[in-house]
């Protein structure tokens, strides 16, 4: 390792640790963004759990995908725009622009400080599913089902900050939401997709919340991914950009 990368370690660790109390600091979000799809799963699962959907598999396995992908959207949405939204407000984003931080760090940090979350809701979500359903996922399907949901939630938090780094504190939760919950819907993450009106259908490939969905369900089912794979990482290109432009245009 560099000398230079050396040196941007304990830079790093600061900002990560700013991040993680930025995020504690709006308890109402993290609660909500964690229970709500946690209880939606337990809940439907709970109705549902003995049927079988039309890939043999059932639908206490692959609601998983569809609800984990819902709960680590909503932690890494929320959560991380919150909350520098609410350091925006108090003046502390003016600080660290006049300051030696790097943009990349910066941005680095806010989304690793959420990645905790993002993990527990999805163990969150596997514990429910145990009380639930029993051990419905075998332990190699399930750490890889983890491993692609809490990697796939890396683009959300990063257009959860451009919108942190523009707006005030409840105008970015109230913005947030209004971006969550259609987009949620509109792919599928609640309700089996072809259940849907066939314009949604339609909307739901041009979503990362369907591609991050169909990721994870690939894991279950062994069907292609190369196309999701793709359109997640146009997503986290996307969301570096239009965050790294938010904050390069920050007024505080």
């Amino acid at each position: 390792m560099s000398a230079s990368a050396l040196a941007v370690l304990p830079v790093l660790r600061s900002e990560i640790g700013e991040g993680l109390r930025a995020i504690l600091r709006e308890p109402t979000a993290l609660v909500f963004s964690v229970l709500m799809p946690v209880g939606f799963y337990a809940l439907f699962t709970s109705v549902f759990g003995g049927q079988q959907t039309s890939d043999g598999l059932p639908f206490a396995a692959t609601s998983i995908a569809g609800y984990g992908a819902f709960g680590v959207v909503s932690v890494m949405l929320l959560n991380p725009g919150i909350g520098v939204a609410e350091d925006r407000t108090r003046g502390w984003l003016r600080v660290k622009m006049v300051s030696a931080t790097p943009l990349g760090v910066t941005l680095a940090a806010r989304v690793l400080a959420a990645l905790p979350y993002a993990l527990g809701v999805v163990l969150a979500m596997g514990a429910a599913s145990l009380l639930v359903a029993g051990p419905v996922l075998d332990l190699a399907t399930w750490a890889r089902l983890v491993v692609v949901l809490v990697v796939g939630s890396l683009p959300f938090a990063l257009f959860g900050l451009a919108v942190g780094f523009v707006a005030s504190s409840n105008a970015a939760a109230a913005i947030l939401n209004a971006v969550l919950f259609p987009m949620v819907l509109a792919s599928g993450l609640w309700v089996p997709l072809e259940l849907l009106p066939g314009f949604l259908q339609a909307v739901a490939p041009f979503l990362p919340t369907y591609h991050l969905a169909q990721l994870a369900q690939a894991q279950l089912t062994g069907a292609p991914a190369a196309g999701h794979v793709l359109a997640m990482l146009a997503a986290t290109v996307v969301g570096a950009v239009v965050a790294g432009l938010a904050y390069r245009n920050l007024r505080v």
